[in-house]
């Protein structure tokens, strides 16, 4: 199986922002240390919105990991008893935490307030006593292979190291193979509470909770805007983006119309799978418009391109280039044809079949005191007299 970094660049900024964040905090803390006392007024309040703003958008991992940051942070500001059991049992407690750190990676976000969070619940307890079995089997097994005299097995077997490295490597696994903002933040997590442990932030524990939590905030708003204004299925802007577009474009646009020709048979014949597959491939294709165009999912098989400050001649070579790109890429599908229950059952060797989609696309430009619907509605029309042309055309 080949690795795919498909996180690589959520990662990536999500690591360059938070030491940004950090690094300017450290330089410029003589500006502003007089004023930890505010931070400190307002970081239990900064709490609680964390954990009820994640909750209310359906990020329950940010709820959990905010509800254990805040616990740390009682017991070390004394808030809470039991500061000096914790640096009894500070070797438990980092353990504790990337263990934790590491279920919330691999754990999907269910309701906090629901059966599933309570399970996640009783899932982190398991976990913090999986970290305390640990420390009791490490100290064994050093004694049972040190007397073998193996190589480097001072550093391997360090009862700390071995869990760090191991479930470090995890998450950054999942972070670089998953482009998600709120796993990159629990990796930042992972390394923010690495370095307390090793106590190599200077910060006051203070600031350092507000960096982290400003961040979890940060990723709830993001995912929510591309939750509301992003299609799931294709990665394009919606349309409520579209909508949102219209309020913006100058008395000059173009608006394109497009729609994937045949495709309810298409999905009849191979399946809504193959079906979403061929809304990827054409949406990835349109993602490539040049001239200035922006590209939005109607709905269904529609999609719909905006060029502003365009008249239709400026815009008809590049709409042709896409046509023609849709229309010439070959898409192999296996298995193409749906089979009876007798015929899935059956041992036969896999089939493949190469098809082709076209598209169909009408184009109009915006008339002296027109609205964006009405433009909208004049290229919809045009759609459809390319559809009655015999399809896979360009209409005005």
């Amino acid at each position: 199986m080949i690795f795919k970094l498909e996180g690589f660049k959520t990662t990536l900024w999500s690591a360059l922002c938070s030491s940004l964040a950090f690094f300017l905090a450290f330089y410029s803390f003589n500006y502003w240390q007089n004023k930890v006392y505010l931070i400190e007024q307002v970081l239990l309040g900064l709490f609680l919105v964390s954990v009820v703003f994640s909750a209310q958008f359906s990020r329950s991992r940010f709820s959990l990991l905010t509800i254990l940051w805040l616990i740390y942070y009682l017991v070390e500001s004394q808030w809470l008893p039991g500061k000096a059991y914790f640096e009894s049992e500070n070797e438990w407690v980092y353990l504790s935490g990337i263990f934790s750190l590491t279920l919330l990676v691999f754990i999907k976000d269910r309701g906090l307030l629901s059966l599933h969070g309570l399970l996640r619940v009783f899932s982190l307890v398991v976990v913090i006593l999986v970290a305390k079995a640990w420390l009791f089997i490490s100290v064994w097994l050093f004694a049972y292979l040190q007397p073998l005299t193996l190589p480097y097995l001072d550093i391997l077997l360090i009862k700390i190291e071995v869990p760090l490295y191991i479930l470090g490597i995890a998450i950054l696994y999942k972070s670089l193979s998953t482009p998600n903002l709120l796993v990159s933040s629990i990796l930042t997590s992972f390394v923010v509470w690495s370095l307390l442990y090793k106590q190599q932030i200077e910060l006051p524990l203070s600031v350092t909770m507000t960096l982290l939590l400003l961040q979890y905030i940060l990723v709830v708003v993001i995912d929510s805007y591309y939750l509301a204004y992003r299609d799931e299925l294709t990665g394009l802007a919606s349309r409520r983006s579209l909508n949102q577009l219209a309020l913006s474009l100058s008395r000059k646009y173009t608006v394109a119309m497009l729609d994937i020709d045949h495709f309810k048979k298409f999905n009849d014949t191979y399946g809504h799978d193959i079906g979403d597959q061929v809304l990827k491939l054409v949406a990835a294709k349109l993602a490539q418009v040049k001239n200035g165009g922006r590209v939005f999912r109607y709905g269904g098989e529609e999609f719909t391109v905006v060029f502003p400050r365009k008249e239709s001649a400026d815009t008809l070579g590049e709409l042709e280039r896409l046509r023609q790109a849709i229309a010439d890429y070959k898409i192999t599908i296996r298995h193409p044809v749906r089979k009876t229950k007798k015929e899935r059952d059956s041992k036969q060797s896999t089939t493949y079949k190469t098809v082709s989609v076209t598209i169909s696309i009408g184009v109009a430009t915006r008339q002296a005191k027109e609205s964006f619907e009405q433009t909208l509605k004049r290229a919809d029309q045009a759609l459809y007299r390319a559809k009655k042309a015999g399809r896979n055309k360009v209409s005005e």
